[in-house]
């Protein structure tokens, strides 16, 4: 069975800043490109959701928590089986210090 896609709000926003940015540093039309092949990265992990590899910073949590690349962001996420969907928790920029991943709840 196919698994669902679910982006929680923390996600959202970040794709929202991550809109913002580019808007103001290069335009819209590039902004919208990005924030668009972000959210599309995930849909293979509708059919393949192990696929990601394991996030080191974020071991030792309640969740298994996974990433996908995207140029220069991870889309971090977990396996919600009781749901039957992918929790999509964070899109993280990866030119920050990785300890900064941490403030994922």
């Amino acid at each position: 069975m196919e698994l669902t896609i679910h982006w929680t709000d923390f996600a959202k926003t970040e794709l929202k800043d991550i809109f913002k940015f580019y808007a103001k540093n290069v335009n819209e039309r590039v902004a919208k490109r990005v924030v668009d092949e972000i959210s599309d990265k995930p849909d293979i992990l509708k059919t393949h959701p192990e696929i990601g590899q394991k996030e080191p910073y974020l071991e030792n949590r309640k969740y298994d928590f996974r990433y996908l690349i995207y140029t220069n962001y991870k889309i971090i996420y977990w396996i919600n089986s009781d749901e039957n969907r992918i929790e999509i928790v964070d899109v993280f920029p990866t030119r920050q210090d990785p300890i900064k991943m941490k403030r994922i709840r």
